[in-house]
């Protein structure tokens, strides 16, 4: 099956070259090693030794040395036996992320990419300008480990200008590698063996796997269409003494909800009543169309327990500098410090100093994002109509939520494999987004964040070669 877990290529382990960087060598003989390869395949592993003579090397420069190598006769061949793959028992479960096996796919078969969130356009010239400024300026070294002086502070201010709430940065921001180490460094740092935590299926995949390797014990409340809303009942069930977290994401990834103010109100009282935490992963908080973003943290009593996750990603299309934080009272931010310590301890100098620039944009900046998000989700809900989908609503994010179903395949997982292969566009089946996988069979996930030539050459080969069979 497409989705099942691949044997990974070979694995290669470097020798030292280190000799081969010296004009002189004494030795008459060594023994260089190229690539050790571990096979996979028939229980036997592959060691490759190339026995050189050194001698006519004595005298020969780096990049001689390196082109002599690299024309040495093809290496001895030894065979020892085959090691077994090994993962630690909490991660046995978790296969490569769904995101990496359907990127890849989407090159292998020149499919259209609507799967992975990343856009496919760059980020604005200005913040790009100040990182390159911030390389020439020297600032390449490791930063201070919570976070550079002027990232810290831009959080602080713009988190001020959002929610209301006024934050110490140096004391309650901590900049950590994208939002998913905020995360990371939060779960691990707050979050003992055995501690229950409450999350919302469907859910970003991270979530699972980090609270598993945390030895958390998982509740998870499903949200289902047509709308996602709270199941109150079942939260209320689930909410006890005995809970140590409910981690929440709005707006929310892959749904596009947004929580209510009647929905966070009723988590703020549980967590009240119930002396609970609450992580809150708030990265698409300036892709909320239909309604104003809510922090929780600033709702009554919800600040001194409330852990804010976002990052610089997903609002200014920079996905790949990793540039993230956590915001929290000094009690909560020790524990997240204490993990992010020794989790990265620090993150990319130049880019937070690029990031600071980007957090102190103009409201103008964000209203004409949304503004062009909004025309992008337009192309795609209207054209996945078109095509014959039941659409649910996204009130937030940069993603939509379909059902399959009216085109006969099985489930999201053998839909995705048809629409991959035969019709040449990738989307996400959402099933690996819920702990009982049956829940989100029927639900598979596009993305708008790419430009619109993009968008309507998808929508014009699923109009073109699928056809609705129910």
């Amino acid at each position: 099956m497409l989705f099942s877990l691949q044997k990974p290529p070979s694995s290669i382990c470097w020798g030292s070259n280190e000799m081969l960087k010296r004009h002189f060598i004494t030795s008459t003989q060594r023994f260089l090693l190229t690539p050790f390869k571990t096979s996979l395949n028939n229980n036997n592993n592959s060691i490759m030794a190339t026995n050189i003579s050194t001698n006519s090397f004595s005298t020969l420069n780096k990049d001689e040395e390196e082109d002599a190598v690299s024309n040495q006769t093809e290496p001895i061949i030894q065979k020892s036996n085959q090691y077994p793959l090994q993962v630690a028992k909490r991660l046995e479960k978790f296969k490569t992320t769904i995101f990496t096996q359907m990127s890849m796919l989407a090159v292998k078969h020149g499919a259209v990419n609507l799967g992975q969130g990343f856009p496919n356009f760059d980020g604005p010239d200005f913040v790009k300008e100040a990182a390159i400024q911030a390389i020439k300026e020297g600032k390449n070294q490791y930063a201070r480990g919570y976070g550079v002086p002027d990232l810290n502070s831009a959080v602080a201010s713009r988190f001020k200008k959002d929610s209301g709430l006024v934050v110490d940065p140096e004391k309650e921001v901590t900049v950590t590698s994208g939002c998913t180490e905020a995360i990371a460094a939060t779960i691990l740092g707050l979050i003992n063996p055995g501690d229950e935590v409450v999350l919302f299926a469907p859910f970003y995949d991270s979530y699972e796997a980090t609270l598993s390797m945390a030895g958390a014990k998982i509740k998870a409340i499903t949200l289902r269409p047509p709308d996602f809303s709270i199941p109150i009942d079942e939260l209320k069930a689930a909410v006890s003494k005995n809970t140590r977290a409910i981690l929440m994401n709005t707006p929310h990834n892959p749904t596009g909800k947004m929580f209510t103010r009647k929905e966070m109100d009723t988590i703020a009282s549980l967590c009240i009543e119930n002396d609970v935490l609450v992580f809150s992963d708030e990265v698409y908080d300036k892709l909320a169309f239909e309604a104003d973003h809510i922090s929780i943290a600033s709702l009554p009593g919800m600040y001194e327990r409330t852990v804010t996750m976002n990052s610089l990603g997903k609002t200014f299309s920079l996905t790949g500098w990793k540039i993230g934080w956590a915001i929290a009272p000094p009690h909560l931010t020790w524990g997240v410090r204490q993990a992010h310590s020794y989790l990265t301890f620090a993150t990319s100098t130049p880019m937070q100093s690029a990031a600071a620039t980007a957090l102190r944009a103009p409201d103008s900046y964000y209203e004409e994002l949304k503004e062009d998000y909004n025309a992008k989700k337009a192309i795609l809900v209207e054209g996945l109509k078109s095509v014959g989908f039941v659409v649910y609503p996204s009130s937030g994010t940069y993603f939509v939520i379909v059902d399959h179903t009216p085109f006969g395949l099985d489930n999201d997982v053998a839909f995705c494999e048809h629409l991959i292969q035969e019709v040449g566009v990738v989307a996400i089946p959402t099933s690996v987004f819920y702990l009982n996988p049956e829940d989100g069979k029927n639900l598979v996930r596009f993305t708008f964040c790419k430009d619109e030539e993009t968008l309507r050459e998808a929508v014009r080969r699923m109009k073109q070669k699928l056809k609705v069979l129910v």
